[in-house]
């Protein structure tokens, strides 16, 4: 069973998301043990639902205690029905109540942060009217939960989607109106995915593409902002708007794009975890990959 490295070791952690299982020690953590993950993200709840699944008191408490004392980092991902931008008031209700939930077993785990989707504005027509309408609803919704967050809290971790759909923010450039909507909270920060921002139009598949890209993220966040990286290559070629993740390597992003990213001074000290197909699977190839581009960046 690979040993997880101390964290002062690691300049960015390479896990992936891992499923709870029996429960978060049994299920969540023993899965990280045997893939020699060093970081690693969890749903708390069924993520295709709206439930607010309650964790056991004791259990948390040691899986809490358990990461800390292995220097593994922490991530919780909301459901996938979020969406803030809904015009359905019940979606939205639910979408609000579902991020605060989410946030507070957050604390209760011990997660960094809570990663939740832009949303999107539901409009065929593409009207100006409902996508403002959209955003107002992203600041009334969002901007109170931020604010009862304080310096010791897990992060809010917006992730920008594939471009599918009608996205409220769906690339780099979209960033800033959707902070500028949440006046750029001090605890909301942003999840890279590079499936994501690829398929939005980013040039990760050409050389200092992910380098101008991560500078271009400062330039409209602000730095410190970029807080986790969700690690996928594309199935489908840049500006596609399609969200088909693929092992690392062996898709239209290619290895070049996570070295760049590994080397980048923004990204000091951010995890890098895995969504590609079987990278929760005991012998994928995808996290001993990553972690000799993070050794190869760095020599």
């Amino acid at each position: 069973m690979p040993a997880t490295p101390e964290p002062s070791a690691l300049r960015n952690p390479v896990g992936t998301h891992v499923q709870v299982g029996r429960n978060l020690v049994a299920g969540a953590l023993a899965t990280a043990e045997t893939l020699g993950a060093e970081t690693i993200q969890v749903f708390v709840g069924n993520p295709r639902g709206w439930a607010h699944s309650s964790g056991d008191p004791a259990v948390d408490a040691a899986f809490r205690d358990q990461c800390a004392e292995r220097g593994l980092r922490t991530f919780v991902h909301a459901p996938y029905l979020v969406n803030l931008g809904s015009p359905t008031p019940a979606t939205y209700e639910k979408s609000v109540g579902v991020v605060a939930h989410n946030l507070r077993r957050a604390v209760e785990i011990g997660a960094e942060g809570v990663v939740v989707h832009t949303g999107s504005f539901v409009d065929p027509t593409h009207s100006a009217e409902r996508h403002a309408a959209a955003m107002r609803q992203v600041r009334d919704g969002l901007l109170p939960i931020l604010e009862t967050l304080d310096d010791d809290s897990p992060w809010l971790l917006l992730e920008p989607t594939a471009g599918q759909g009608h996205s409220l923010c769906a690339g780099v450039e979209d960033l800033e109106p959707y902070l500028s909507a949440l006046d750029f909270h001090p605890r909301a920060g942003i999840c890279l995915d590079t499936c994501h921002v690829f398929a939005a139009g980013a040039p990760l598949d050409e050389e200092g593409g992910a380098t101008a890209t991560v500078d271009r993220i400062v330039e409209v966040a602000g730095p410190g902002r970029l807080r986790l990286v969700h690690a996928n290559d594309s199935m489908d070629v840049r500006g596609a708007f399609k969200d088909r993740h693929q092992r690392i390597g062996e898709g239209h992003i290619g290895t070049g794009a996570f070295s760049e990213l590994f080397a980048h001074p923004e990204l000091d000290g951010v995890p890098f975890i895995l969504e590609t197909p079987g990278s929760r699977d005991e012998g994928t190839p995808d996290i001993p990959l990553l972690k000799a581009l993070r050794a190869a960046a760095h020599r």
